[in-house]
């Protein structure tokens, strides 16, 4: 049978017992059902993976006995920040994790002149505690040890003053000869990807006034949520630990 892998916020520590924060237990006793004696692997993100067993399990509550810890080789030494335009349905759901997949290493929605999804108060709120839940069940089945964070909606402006730190900024839309191949490997990218509808002419150059370089990575046009899957792998491949 195989080992569930749970990402849990509960401090680890090796040979202690451990309570599961809820969103955790309600996971293991809730949805997997899991009973004592039934191991686990957990990580909350300090980079390594832990080997538990359960020693209590209710639908609330559950305890775990960690029984060994083992660093994980898993995270890229690139780092990636995804400026992700919003997208309707299950596309963002989508982007977010598959980004999570390839590697990224944090992700901020970006709002757009030409996005079609609108989000407020409450809704924002639900919208990223989504994308964050998203993003957890994303690292748990590909055995990431650090869970991306997703950082609330910004604008466009926002957006490009948040990524001034970034060594190398691109930003992907199809009318442009520049290929990423032709580039010096940096230690963190910041990428920004358009919408349905692609980024505006006003957009793009904002960005390019800011420090972004535009990007093609071919001469077909990528949907919203096939562009980072594309523009990471590469940037993983290139500078990154794909391939390596």
């Amino acid at each position: 049978m195989r080992i569930p892998r749970i990402f849990t916020d509960s401090p680890l520590h090796l040979g202690g017992e451990c309570e599961l924060d809820d969103n955790a237990a309600n996971h293991v006793g809730r949805v997997l059902r899991m009973q004592p004696g039934q191991e686990l692997r957990l990580f909350n993100n300090d980079g390594q993976d832990y080997n538990a067993t359960i020693i209590q399990a209710g639908k609330k509550n559950v305890t775990v006995e960690i029984r060994s810890a083992e660093a994980t080789q898993t995270e890229s030494p690139l780092n990636i920040t995804l400026g992700q335009a919003l997208s309707k349905g299950d596309r963002m759901d989508y982007a977010v994790q598959k980004a999570v997949e390839m590697g990224v290493t944090t992700i901020v929605p970006l709002s757009t002149d030409r996005c079609d999804v609108k989000l407020r108060g409450d809704r924002e709120d639900k919208r990223l505690r989504h994308w964050q839940q998203v993003a957890i069940s994303a690292a748990e089945q590909c055995g990431r040890a650090r869970v991306p964070d997703i950082l609330p909606v910004m604008t466009v402006q926002e957006w490009l003053a948040h990524s001034q730190t970034c060594d190398l900024r691109l930003v992907l839309h199809h009318r442009t000869e520049q290929s990423l191949t032709t580039l010096t490997g940096p230690a963190n990218v910041a990428l920004m990807i358009g919408p349905e509808g692609g980024l505006t002419a006003d957009e793009i150059t904002l960005a390019e006034q800011n420090g972004f370089l535009p990007i093609a990575l071919g001469p077909r046009v990528l949907r919203t949520e096939t562009a980072p899957v594309a523009a990471i792998a590469l940037c993983q491949w290139l500078w990154g630990d794909i391939g390596n």
